[in-house]
């Protein structure tokens, strides 16, 4: 007789046990065990999380385990319920121990295969049986897991109308849900915003804005109240704000930026000259000419107003970024001029709003919601439609894929659709909208080795927007330096597995992830760089480094200071009621109160990004895996180590940002979630 010690685990999260009969089937290369009623003298297993012990008794030995066999059936008077076991472990008679893991619910009477859990790529299948659950597997994946275009130029999405059609894995754990549903809820209320969110007033004075903020505060939107008009505070925000993004250095001015010698002199501190200084790499541009020529929306039935400005910013002797120049639209012309620091107050605080709307609008579309939340979404989709749990890159990128199906769901349900929070009060909402995403999809770009901007590779990135040597860049530190451990993390486990090119290439269900993503997430579309096939192991290497990067740290990166520096209105208003300056000299204090959104655009904004930037109670860190995917020791080790490593960049952060007035947290490993989860 050959004695097998059978060790179930059930998933410490609420609503994880069940009440049903639970059978395993042990099945080997030499045969398989009958179908075994999981009890014992000390009670049903399933009844609380934990793991519990049983024998499952074999005539004979089994040979090495292939899969198991699991189903749970309800016991007479009690419904069908769902459960939710994380792994189970078999200590065979020979001592050896072979790993199941699960990690998804089983809601249903059927019989669902699991195999043993040692990664391995198709071409190292050997056993028929091993290949058979896994084409099952694929089978029922391809099926569950359904590309969509949610608008035509958008990348692809997952086809489910609601959450609940969601497969159950993916779907929010009953303590997400809770909170998050209950977070939306009382947004407006917990903000102290209840009686303002439905005024169409104009705020009367800065004063009255003050009142309303001062209940919802953070260390930053304090100091963006204190320092929101100030130059230095505006230039300091595209570098490390919510939008590090659209800064880069400026060698040559824009033909359309016509900006003098006699212009900028004033503000160019000593005896230098704008050429002098443009050759000297001291002068920035922010060019919005994504937002050009777009239908702005109505909210409360009266029209809002978008710029498409271009920005010169200079590197001041003493290391502080300002602006010294600003058009507010793309078309030079004597009725868009250009403004200066040496205007009158308003003037130029006016000019400075309006980028910063702009901002707000090219931030929330393209940086946060396209560049991350849809292409995490891209990732996602193809990653469960062609890999099965043992390939080593579903164990490797499956934790930094939790949640973000149904984020992004709620995300066009609630905050994009036609009567969305996003439709209705932003300025860019609706036709300008789908104007702004579909450029910016056009604009994606995968190396900017080969392209100009907006690479997806971080350190092209920075390389092309001529951002190396900045100071105070504490976004392109930190990302650099996360990417990096990132980047070696993956490496040591990608070269693990794959020890060869020639390995990379025969991979097939590793080419058709790729290619799936081109084909679906950028449309096909040769000009974005994005890979249709691997050839190198470094080219899955840096590959797998940008899915991580992105659905990680540069999600936390243009996520989580939402509320920090929108909280404040004035410092990044969500819409405006008056078009863009024409002339100088004619704009007030009424004029500025005039233009900043109403009162309950105002209130809609900040519980809204209040909302977006709230970590969740389940919220799991950078490099924290609770689903044990791998089972051999060398990944395991590899993980302990980029844990390490994070611990260590994490301590280096907290003691840099003890002596700044203006922490720059984001990409600190111990708040950057694994995921897109909010």
């Amino acid at each position: 007789m050959a004695k097998y010690k059978v060790t179930v685990h059930t998933h410490n999260i609420a609503t994880a046990t069940t009440m049903n009969n639970v059978f395993i089937k042990l099945v080997g290369e030499k045969g398989e065990s009958k179908r075994t009623w999981l009890t014992s003298l000390k009670g049903l297993f399933y009844q609380d999380t934990g793991s519990r012990e049983f024998d499952v008794v074999c005539p004979f030995s089994l040979g090495k385990l292939v899969l198991i066999e699991l189903d749970k059936q309800p016991l007479p008077l009690f419904p069908q319920d769902a459960w939710f076991p994380s792994k189970v472990v078999v200590t065979t008679p020979e001592r050896g121990t072979c790993q199941f893991p699960i990690y998804r619910w089983i809601m249903d009477k059927e019989v669902h295969l699991f195999r043993e859990g040692t990664a391995k790529r198709l071409c190292d299948e050997t056993n028929n049986l091993a290949r058979y659950s896994r084409e099952l597997e694929m089978k029922t994946r391809t099926e569950q897991y359904c590309w969509d275009t949610y608008k035509e130029g958008f990348p692809g999405s997952m086809k489910a109308d609601n959450p609940l059609d969601l497969p159950s894995e993916i779907q929010f754990s009953f303590t997400k849900a809770t909170q998050f549903l209950f977070t939306a809820a009382t947004g407006i209320t917990e903000l102290k915003l209840k009686g303002y969110s439905n005024s169409k007033k104009n705020w009367k004075n800065i004063d009255e804005i003050s009142k309303v903020f001062c209940c919802n505060r953070t260390v930053i939107s304090d100091y963006a109240q204190e320092h929101w008009k100030e130059d230095e505070f505006f230039g300091y925000q595209y570098l490390n704000g919510c939008n590090p993004m659209l800064i880069r250095r400026c060698s040559e001015l824009p033909a359309n930026f016509p900006v003098t010698e006699d212009m900028v002199k004033p503000s160019l501190r000593g005896s230098s000259s704008l050429l002098r200084e443009l050759q000297s790499g001291n002068i920035f541009l922010l060019d919005y000419k994504n937002l050009n020529g777009l239908k702005a929306n109505v909210i409360n039935r009266k029209k809002q107003y978008m710029a498409a400005p271009l920005v010169l910013l200079y590197r001041t002797p003493d290391d502080m970024l300002v602006p010294i120049a600003i058009q507010l639209n793309q078309k030079p012309a004597k009725d868009n001029p250009i403004f200066l620091p040496t205007d009158s107050e308003y003037d130029w605080l006016l000019a400075k709003i309006f980028v910063r709307s702009a901002d707000f609008q090219e931030h929330q579309l393209n940086v946060h919601l396209l560049r991350t939340h849809l292409l995490a979404e891209v990732f996602a989709v193809a990653l469960l439609r062609n890999m099965p749990m043992v390939h080593p890159l579903y164990k490797l990128l499956i934790p930094h894929t939790r949640y973000s199906l149904q984020i992004n769901l709620l995300a066009r349900a609630f905050l994009i659709a036609d009567e969305g929070v996003f439709t209705q009060f932003a300025a860019s909402g609706g036709e300008g909208m789908n104007e702004i995403l579909r450029r910016s999809v056009a604009s994606l770009t995968y190396s900017s080795i080969t392209f100009t901007f907006n690479s997806l590779c971080m350190p092209d990135d920075i390389t092309a927007r001529g951002l190396e040597s900045v100071p105070n860049n504490y976004y392109r530190d930190d990302g650099l330096k996360l990417w990096d451990i990132i980047h070696r993390f993956v490496e040591e486990v990608i070269s693990f597995y794959y020890k060869s090119d020639s390995e990379v290439r025969e991979d097939q269900e590793l080419q058709n992830w790729i290619k799936d993503i081109f084909d679906h997430g950028f449309l096909a579309q040769e000009c974005t760089g994005i890979p249709q096939s691997f050839s190198t192991v470094p080219e899955v290497v840096k590959f797998v480094t940008v899915v991580i990067f992105t659905c990680s740290g540069q999600h936390s990166a243009v996520n989580s200071g939402q509320y920090d520096y929108g909280g404040w209105m004035p410092n990044t208003p969500i819409s405006l009621k008056q078009p863009p300056p024409t002339t100088k000299g004619e704009s007030t204090e009424s004029t500025m109160l005039e233009t900043l959104p109403d009162v309950g655009t105002t209130a809609q904004g900040m519980s809204t990004m209040w909302l977006l930037s709230k970590q969740s109670s389940d919220f799991v860190a950078l490099g924290q895996y609770p689903e044990e995917h791998f089972n051999e020791i060398p990944p395991c080790r590899m993980i302990q180590k980029f844990q390490t490593e994070l611990k260590v960049f994490s301590e280096t952060v907290n003691a840099r940002n003890s002596g700044l007035p203006v922490p720059y947290t984001y990409m600190d490993p111990a708040v950057v979630e694994n995921s897109v989860a909010i």
